[in-house]
């Protein structure tokens, strides 16, 4: 297959990429700098690279046309964004995926995934409300907890918008995904933990967030890009856990303290706001920002059923999955020098 990938070097674009190449497709890559590092590991990866930005429609239709697919991975996702970051976030994720697939629409690509998020369809529960599960069916009650829930749910928006004119679409929703290098909130918390620094307090250890492997989630998107029927939706989810059972799991794995003492929402809420400059001034994004407070609000129990039953994908239990994630990441920690080094989230492979 020929694949046309945009987001192709965040975390689960580096995923992807790996995923496709060991299928052995043929994958064309979007880049905004053809002699960036980026573009330089993805040509050591066997990849394509053409230039182009999913915020500026011009050239898209050519430089994905004669593609067996495409599959539109790029976004902004951050916790704790700027403004600066917030206006961003609107233009990749909105008007980026409007532009990539109206691109596709032109270009007669005859199957286009896109990469969504469960976040786009809302919460499964809102604690201490049960964490009902649920599927691919279910529609956001508007209820927005984060600048980045809410651009996504527009992108869907979008995305459906297309396939009502015509477009072969199929969508894939993973849910809080996780793994090594990890540059959401959980990311760097479990980083904190491995150094032993991370505070002995949380906050909603209720929450209940079916986590997917982002090696798994990979594996999903492209089964989907290569089997699934046109028009369908797939959540990619793993086992539901709270939030204080993934610390727990954490526990058994040489490190700090995890937390065991979970403090109310709106205690940390204005704590991390005082946190949020703090970090920023570090060079660290705003992991621990009133945002992360906010998500939490929201049970996300989704299943993957469907892609299970149609799909033939799998998912490792969560014992297994944070086994290697955190054997990956002390390999990852290990080539860094410096408390803050290790910590970071690192950029694509030199």
């Amino acid at each position: 297959m020929r694949i046309f990938l945009t987001g192709s070097t965040g975390f689960i674009g580096q995923a992807l990429v790996r995923a496709m190449r060991r299928r052995e497709w043929a994958v064309v890559t979007l880049v905004r700098d053809q002699n960036g590092a980026p573009a330089q590991w993805l040509a050591r990866q066997g990849c394509a690279v053409v230039a182009g930005d999913v915020t500026r429609p011009r050239g898209l239709a050519q430089a994905m046309a004669g593609a067996d697919a495409v599959v539109h991975n790029a976004g902004v996702y951050e916790l704790g964004a700027d403004a600066k970051a917030r206006v961003r976030m609107q233009e990749v994720n909105v008007a980026g995926t409007d532009n990539v697939l109206g691109a596709a629409s032109e270009a007669g690509i005859p199957r286009t995934v896109y990469v969504s998020t469960v976040w786009a369809l809302g919460a499964s529960g809102y604690p201490p409300e049960p964490a009902l599960a649920k599927d691919e069916t279910q529609r956001h009650s508007g209820r927005y907890l984060s600048p980045y829930e809410r651009t996504k749910a527009d992108a869907h928006q979008a995305a459906l918008a297309w396939r009502q004119k015509g477009l072969p679409l199929i969508i894939g929703m993973p849910n809080a995904v996780v793994g090594a290098n990890d540059h959401a909130a959980l990311g760097y918390f479990l980083r904190l933990y491995l150094l032993g620094a991370m505070p002995p307090v949380a906050w909603g250890g209720d929450t209940v967030f079916s986590m997917v492997d982002v090696d798994a989630l990979a594996e999903g998107l492209c089964l989907a890009t290569a089997n699934a029927n046109i028009g369908q939706d797939y959540v990619f989810a793993g086992e539901p856990l709270a939030l204080r059972a993934v610390f727990e799991i954490w526990r058994r794995y040489p490190g700090g303290m995890a937390p065991r003492l979970f403090l109310p929402r709106s205690v940390m809420y204005w704590q991390a706001a005082m946190m949020e400059p703090l970090l920023r001034g570090l060079g660290l994004p705003a992991f621990l920002s009133r945002d992360a407070v906010e998500v939490t609000r929201a049970h996300l129990n989704y299943d993957a059923a469907k892609a299970r039953r149609d799909l033939g994908w799998s998912h490792p239990g969560a014992d297994e999955m944070w086994d290697g994630i955190i054997r990956r990441e002390r390999e990852l920690m290990a080539q860094q020098r410096g408390f803050l080094a290790k910590l970071r989230h690192q950029p694509v492979p030199s």
